[in-house]
C-alpha cells in the first residue's frame, strides 16, 4: 500500500463511509449535470432529448441514479453526526454548541452556493434539518432507526395516495409539471444574461423548489434519512462489516430488488404522477441502501478493493468536491463562462461528468497526500471546534 493510500486510512475513520461519500458525489453529479446544462426543472426529458442515445442515457440515470444518491448522502450525514457526537462526548466536549456552529456555517455556505453559484443547492436543507436532528440525537439506535423509517414511509405513502386520487379526478393535461415558458426563460437567462440576470433566475429556480408548499415534502424525503443513518451508526453496522456480512448482504439484496421494481414502474406501466413519485421516493432510497451496503460488504475497516480507492479520495473531501462541481459546471455552461447552456445533450453531459470526476480523483489524491482535510472541510472543522487544526502533513 503506497504512502498516498496510507494517508487516507486515518485512525478512527470508517473507510467505507468515505468510499460511500465519494460514490454519492459521483451519483449526485450525474443527476445535477442535467440541471447544469439544461432547464431540467421545466422540461419533459424524453421530449427535450429525443435521440435514442440521449433517451437511453437519461433512462439509465433515471433508473439507477436519480433520487438514489442524495438519500445515500443524507443517511451518511446522519451517520457522521452520530459519530461526531460520540467522539465529542468521549473527549469531554459539548456537542450541542459544536453542532450549532457546524450547521450554521453549513447554512451560510449553502446560501452562498444557492444564490451566487447554482440553484440546486442541498446544503441549506441539510443545515436546517440538522438542527431538527438534534432533538432526536439522544435516542437509542433501534428507536432512531424505527422513527426514521416510520417518518419516511407514512407521510410519503399518504402523499402517493393523494396523487393517485388526483390522477383519477383531474384531466391529464391539467397535471403536467412541465412549463415551456419557464424553460425558455431559463435558456434566455443562463445563455445570454449578465451576472445579475442569472442571479435573479437562480433565485427564481431555487424558490420554485424550496418554498412553504414544498417544505413538507422536503422534510419527509430528507430528514428521516438522517435518522436512519444515525440509527445505523448507533447500532454500529459499519464498524464490523465482516461480522455483520450476512445481515448486510440480506438487507442489500432485498433493497436492491425492491428498489429496482419501484424504479422500473413508470417504464413497465403507464406513467403518471403517482407512479413517478413512487419511483423516486421509494425506489431511490432503497437503491441507496443497496449501494451503500454493497460497498460495506466488499471492504473492511483497514483496506478495500483497489477499484474503490479512487472513490475514497473524493469522499474524504466530499464537500469541497461537491462545491467544485457546481463552480466548474456553471462556468462551462453559463454566459459569464463558456456559454454552453442548452447546447449539450444528455449523453455529452454524462461524458463530461466522467471527465470532470476523473480530474477530481486525481486532484483529491494529490491533495490528501499533502493535507489532512479538503479546503472547505478544514474551514468547517475549524469553526466547529473553534480551533485551527493541523492542515499540512509532515514529510
Amino acid at each position: 500500500m503506497d504512502r498516498q493510500v496510507r494517508t487516507v486510512l486515518e485512525k478512527d475513520r470508517i473507510i467505507s463511509l468515505d468510499i460511500m461519500r465519494g460514490f454519492a458525489i459521483l451519483g449526485i453529479f450525474l443527476v445535477n449535470m442535467l440541471s447544469f446544462h439544461s432547464p431540467y426543472l421545466y422540461i419533459d426529458p424524453f421530449e427535450w432529448w429525443d435521440s435514442p442515445s440521449d433517451k437511453g442515457a437519461y433512462a439509465f440515470i433515471d433508473i439507477f441514479v436519480q433520487a438514489s444518491f442524495y438519500p445515500l448522502f443524507s443517511m451518511l450525514f446522519g451517520y457522521g453526526l452520530v459519530i461526531l457526537r460520540e467522539r465529542a462526548i468521549a473527549k469531554g466536549l459539548g456537542f450541542g454548541g459544536m453542532a450549532a456552529r457546524r450547521f450554521s456555517l453549513l447554512l451560510l455556505i449553502g446560501i452562498i452556493h444557492a444564490f451566487l453559484i447554482w440553484h440546486g443547492d442541498i446544503l441549506i436543507n441539510y443545515a436546517i434539518f440538522g438542527f431538527i436532528f438534534l432533538l432526536f440525537v439522544k435516542m437509542s439506535g433501534k428507536h432512531m432507526l424505527l422513527t426514521g423509517i416510520l417518518l419516511y414511509i407514512i407521510p410519503n405513502l399518504l402523499f402517493v395516495l393523494l396523487l393517485f386520487a388526483t390522477v383519477l379526478f383531474v384531466p391529464p393535461e391539467d397535471l403536467s409539471i412541465y412549463d415551456k415558458e419557464a424553460a425558455l426563460a431559463s435558456l434566455q437567462a443562463y445563455q445570454n444574461g449578465n451576472f445579475s440576470e442569472i442571479a435573479s433566475q437562480r433565485i427564481k429556480d431555487w424558490s420554485g423548489v424550496n418554498n412553504l408548499a414544498s417544505l413538507p415534502i422536503m422534510l419527509a424525503s430528507i430528514f428521516p434519512l438522517f435518522l436512519i443513518g444515525g440509527g445505523a451508526a448507533k447500532l454500529r453496522w459499519l464498524e464490523e462489516p465482516v461480522k455483520n456480512r450476512a445481515f448486510l448482504m440480506k438487507i442489500m439484496l432485498i433493497s436492491l430488488t425492491a428498489g429496482l421494481l419501484f424504479k422500473l414502474l413508470p417504464y413497465i406501466t403507464v406513467s403518471n404522477l403517482g407512479l413517478d413519485y413512487m419511483q423516486d421516493i421509494f425506489g431511490g432510497p432503497l437503491l441507496a441502501i443497496a449501494y451503500g451496503l454493497g460497498i460495506a460488504v466488499m471492504i473492511n475497516n483497514s483496506h478495500g478493493p483497489g477499484f474503490l480507492l479512487p472513490l475514497l479520495y473524493v469522499g474524504k473531501m466530499s464537500l469541497s468536491n461537491y462545491l467544485f462541481q457546481s463552480i466548474i459546471s456553471t462556468f462551462i455552461f453559463y454566459s459569464y463562462g463558456l456559454g454552453f447552456y442548452g447546447k449539450v445533450s444528455a449523453v455529452w453531459g454524462t461524458l463530461l461528468v466522467m471527465v470532470i470526476f476523473a480530474f477530481q480523483i486525481i486532484i483529491s489524491r494529490f491533495w490528501i497526500a499533502r493535507y489532512y482535510y479538503g479546503p472547505v472541510e478544514w474551514l468547517w472543522r475549524s469553526f466547529t471546534y473553534l480551533k485551527i487544526p493541523n492542515w499540512k502533513r509532515k514529510g
